[in-house]
This record gives structure tokens, C-alpha cells and sequence, in this order.
């Protein structure tokens, strides 16, 4: 095995995850609020939830886009850097991954074409079924990509042939528990990215003076959604968790930054893990803490990681950092969320330049959130790609050699950096340009020089 290619081969998918996750956590969200903003269209009939649907629509159409490129190369880097996952795995992996093809790309690739030219082809109820199915497929995306990796995380309902891994409970490998608080965490996720995304918009327009009434329905429906998803998420955060803590607790102890058995556990707020004396550098800990965060106990032993052998560890620095920043990106959120929504409801928002200002440059956080929480769970497992099964070094291609390795990163990233930088662009002009229905300017309006929508006096 070359060291060399195993890492770039890791650093590779990294990259390349941590790019595509940024186009579905964006759609699987803003489906759902086309979806509703279509609804809203038919029940009231106000021209404002049309235009931003259209509005939207583009945005999503460009995201969805970029989403299936970058997506297309994580197929095949399972052929071409991690072969060797591929033969052992591919009776589980490979089901599961067609399961997503023939399920949620038929609906999404089916029913986007009705949204894009069928608005004035096809019936108002058959147009709003349309935009909810391809909400539904990306949701089953998410679910089919969840439940794989879920079964990497926690092995269940096979049998090892001959070095294979053949299932014998497809049931159990597909509902596998712990799917049902990873996914739900990811899919809210998903919805807070668009909400966040949404809102941020609204600002942005509020402070420019644009947009009466689309920027208020942008604000109050991101910001409203947001401030009701947060604490949910909170909660489906600690029952991803307790799996972690139950199911890997090399994983667990490296996120809580514990070198050492402790009963009961203090919890490390703050500090810098230091492999070489097993111990924290300039921690800040609070006692008895960890005990109830894990175990709901005031008095519980939790593990630490001299328990468990030097070669069985997951790199401690990694999980540890990017969980407090997951967690710090959530209570921004939440503040963020519920300190908008308050001035909205006293009709004080529009007024609170120093809160829009917040509420536009929060809109990173969640795609923050979304990469730190996959780098706690992917990196946190090491060194194990199936865990407790197949160590990520025995999961290479043989032979793969470091300048073969180093070619396709970096074919990777420029083909990545020039999609996403005339994706990004694109979307920026979108954004720029606005809605397109623009007329009356309602009353007590920003400045006279700037287009208003008819909306605005609904």
C-alpha cells in the first residue's frame, strides 16, 4: 500500500464531498418551500408566492444542476480509488445506490421538466403535484444516501461469503435504527439551509430597498421556519448522539475530547487535544456535565480513549474542533432565528438594519454546520470505512500509485472550482436581478428609485 495515494485518495473524497454536499442540502430544502409557496399560490391566489416560485425555481434549477455533476464523480471514485470497497461491499452498497437512481432521480428528473415549461400545459393541481414530487425525490435521495451510509456506520443484516458482504435482511439494512435519527438530522438540516438562504435573501433586498413584498414573505416564512426547526434539530443532534455513544465510542470520546475514563464525566467546552501527552491543552471543563449529556446520569462512568489501542483511534483533533463548530453554528442559528422572527412579529424588523445585516450574513452557517457534522462523523470513524469490519487502508485500490492519485484530485478540483465558480456567478445574477413581476412600490417603502413588486399591495 502507498501511504502517499492513501492519503490523497482520502483528502480526494473529502474534497469532493464536502463540495457536493453544499448543492443537495440547498435543493432538498428549497423544494420543499416551492412546494409550499405553489400551495399558498392556489389556496390565496396572491401574486407575490407566484413570483417568487419563478424567482426560486431558476435558483433551484441551477443548484439541482451543479448538484448531479459534482455528485457523478463520488460514483466514480468508488471504482477508481476504493475498489477494493467496492467488491467487498457492492451486494449491499450497490442496491442501495440503484435504489436511489430508480426511485428519487425518475421523480426529480420527471416532474422538473413539468415545472420548468408545464406551468401553462397541465391543470394548477397537477403542476403543485409535480413540484411535490420532486420535493419527494430529493427527500428519497437523502434517505437512500443516508441509509448506505448508515450501514457503514453501523453494519447490520449481512453475512461475510468468501470476503464478501451479503445481505441476508434487507429490511434491517435499510431501516437500519440508527437511519431514524440520522436522517431526519440531515434532512432538517437540508430545510434550514433553506430556510437560512431564503431569509438571508430577504435581507438583502430589505437593506437594498428592493422587493416590498417578496423580501417580507422571504423574511417571515425563513425566519419562522427557522426558529420552529432549530430546537428539533437540537433534540435529532442528541439522538445521533446517544448512537454515536453506543454504537462507536472510540468516536464518541474523541468528539468529547476525553483521554481518560472519568466517572463522572466533566464536558470539554473548550481546548486543544494533544495525541502526544494524552491530554487537553487549555481546556476549559465543566463537571458532571458529560455524564449527563451522555448517559443522562449524574454519576455515570464514560469511556476514554486510552481505552482503546493507538491504531483504533479516529484523529482526535478533527472531531473534536469541527463538533464545537457545528454546535456553535446551531446556537448562532437559533439566536439568529428567534431574535428575527420576535422583531417580525412586532413589525420592528424592517427597522433593525443591524438584525437584517445578521440575518444576510448567517446564511454560511448552516452549509458550515452541514460540512463540520460530516467531517465529526466520516473522520471521527476512522480508522475504519466499514466500522469495525474494513479498515480504510485495506478499502484502497492495490496498487494505486501517489501521482495517480494526485492527477485526479487535481482534475477534481479545477473541473469542480470552474463549475462552481460559473454556478456561483450565475446564481449571484439571479439573485441580482430579482423577481421578475415589478411595478407598484407600497406605501413607506425604501427609496423611490427602486422597483417594487405588485405584489407589494396584496
Amino acid at each position: 500500500m502507498d501511504a502517499t495515494a492513501l492519503l490523497l485518495s482520502r483528502f480526494q473524497f473529502g474534497f469532493t464531498i464536502s463540495f457536493h454536499i453544499i448543492f443537495p442540502a440547498f435543493t432538498i430544502g428549497l423544494a420543499a418551500w416551492l412546494t409550499i409557496l405553489e400551495a399558498m399560490h392556489l389556496r390565496t391566489g396572491r401574486p407575490v408566492y407566484q413570483a417568487l416560485f419563478e424567482f426560486w425555481l431558476k435558483v433551484f434549477g441551477v443548484a439541482f444542476g451543479m448538484g448531479v455533476v459534482s455528485g457523478l464523480v463520488m460514483a466514480f471514485q468508488f471504482g477508481t480509488n476504493w475498489s477494493v470497497l467496492s467488491k467487498m461491499s457492492g451486494p449491499i452498497q450497490g442496491p442501495l445506490l440503484s435504489y436511489e437512481t430508480f426511485t428519487a432521480f425518475m421523480l426529480e428528473a420527471s416532474f422538473f421538466g413539468v415545472l420548468v415549461f408545464g406551468r401553462k400545459r397541465v391543470s394548477p393541481w397537477f403542476y403543485l403535484l409535480s413540484t411535490a414530487m420532486v420535493s419527494l425525490g430529493t427527500t428519497l435521495s437523502a434517505f437512500w444516501i443516508m441509509s448506505n451510509n448508515s450501514w457503514m456506520q453501523v453494519p447490520v443484516g449481512y453475512v461475510i461469503r468468501n470476503g464478501y458482504f451479503v445481505p441476508n435482511d434487507w429490511k434491517e439494512i435499510i431501516f437500519n435504527s440508527v437511519v431514524w435519527s440520522r436522517f431526519p438530522h440531515m434532512l432538517l438540516a437540508a430545510y434550514l439551509t433553506g430556510a437560512f438562504c431564503v431569509a438571508a435573501t430577504g435581507a438583502w433586498y430589505t437593506l437594498r430597498g428592493e422587493y416590498y413584498a417578496e423580501s417580507r414573505v422571504m423574511l417571515r416564512m425563513g425566519l419562522f421556519l427557522a426558529a420552529l426547526l432549530i430546537p428539533i434539530q437540537l433534540a435529532f443532534g442528541h439522538l445521533v448522539g446517544d448512537y454515536v455513544h453506543k454504537y462507536q465510542p472510540a468516536k464518541f470520546a474523541a468528539i468529547e475530547g476525553r483521554w481518560h475514563d472519568e466517572q463522572p464525566a466533566s464536558e470539554v467546552l473548550i481546548g486543544l487535544p494533544d495525541p502526544a501527552t494524552e491530554s487537553n491543552r487549555y481546556e476549559v471543563k465543566v463537571p458532571i456535565l458529560g455524564s449527563v449529556i451522555a448517559s443522562m446520569s449524574l454519576t455515570s462512568k464514560e469511556l476514554g480513549l486510552a481505552d482503546f489501542r493507538p491504531q483504533d483511534r479516529p484523529p482526535v483533533l478533527i472531531p473534536f474542533l469541527m463538533f464545537r463548530i457545528m454546535v456553535g453554528c446551531g446556537l448562532i442559528m437559533l439566536a439568529v432565528a428567534w431574535l428575527g422572527s420576535y422583531l417580525s412579529i412586532k413589525r420592528r424588523l424592517r427597522r433593525s438594519r443591524l438584525v437584517l445585516w445578521a440575518i444576510f450574513l448567517s446564511f454560511p452557517l448552516p452549509y458550515i454546520a452541514i460540512i463540520t457534522g460530516w467531517y465529526v462523523a466520516e473522520i471521527g470513524r476512522q480508522p475504519w470505512v466499514i466500522y469495525g469490519l474494513l479498515r480504510t487502508a485495506d478499502a484502497m485500490t492495490p496498487f494505486l500509485t501517489a501521482p495517480a492519485a494526485m492527477t485526479s484530485l487535481l482534475l477534481f478540483g479545477a473541473v469542480y472550482i470552474f463549475i462552481f465558480s460559473f454556478g456561483a456567478f450565475y446564481i449571484y445574477r439571479l439573485l441580482r436581478a430579482g423577481p421578475t413581476r415589478l411595478a407598484v412600490r407600497p406605501p413607506h417603502s425604501a427609496s423611490p428609485n427602486r422597483p417594487m413588486s405588485l405584489a407589494g399591495s396584496s
